[in-house]
């Protein structure tokens, strides 16, 4: 196959100063970049879907690589990160699937190696729909101060021949974050739970 048709990107990037707290001195941030690129399955059922995952390789480490430059460039501050896709009425949820090797990996390369795995979420959908996308803890699943989301979608997608690819990243710990669990500082970093 060929590398993917991109039609464009949108970038979002939320800071966060307080949830009904006091103001923190340095806004939690967090991003998301999605991109819209043309399903080639669409409209069809096609047996052998895989190899298209190594076609969306470097779309996967350029959006990762972009998302890192809009939260401020620095990769070591990146904390946690999810994943997503929304696929257009002519497709199937499973074309969906082909981003979560793609996605994942790129963020983990663009990171330095994290060791945790990347959450995701996936549906079908019309122009418009929004997606929650998961987010956890790069290194540690068990982490709990970084389980949150981030819900994105744009207006004029995807169209039924269209995929939304999504990656997503935080700078930190939700704002006021108070339930417990184990703290990121303790994290071994060794088998992505811990």
């Amino acid at each position: 196959m060929a590398a993917p048709s991109v039609r464009k990107f949108v970038t979002i990037v939320d800071e966060v100063f307080h949830e009904n707290g006091p103001p923190a001195a340095t806004p939690h941030r967090r991003g998301a970049i999605l991109a819209v690129i043309e399903n080639p399955f669409a409209g069809r059922y096609v047996d052998e879907i895989a190899p298209f995952m190594t076609d969306l390789e470097p779309l996967g480490l350029a959006m990762a690589e972009r998302l890192i430059e809009a939260l401020g460039g620095a990769p070591e501050r990146i904390e946690a990160y999810g994943k997503g896709a929304i696929v257009g009425a002519a497709g199937e949820v499973e074309h969906a699937a082909l981003w979560h090797a793609p996605g994942g990996y790129a963020m983990r390369e663009a990171l330095g190696g994290a060791k945790a795995i990347v959450p995701s979420a996936k549906k079908v959908g019309a122009p418009g729909t929004r997606i929650d996308i998961p987010i956890a803890h790069k290194d540690a699943s068990y982490v709990r101060s970084h389980f949150d989301a981030m819900e994105v979608g744009i207006n004029d997608a995807p169209r039924a021949n269209e995929l939304v690819v999504v990656l997503a990243m935080t700078t930190g710990a939700r704002i006021h974050n108070r339930a417990g669990g184990l703290a990121a500082s303790a994290v071994e970093g060794k088998d992505g739970l811990r």
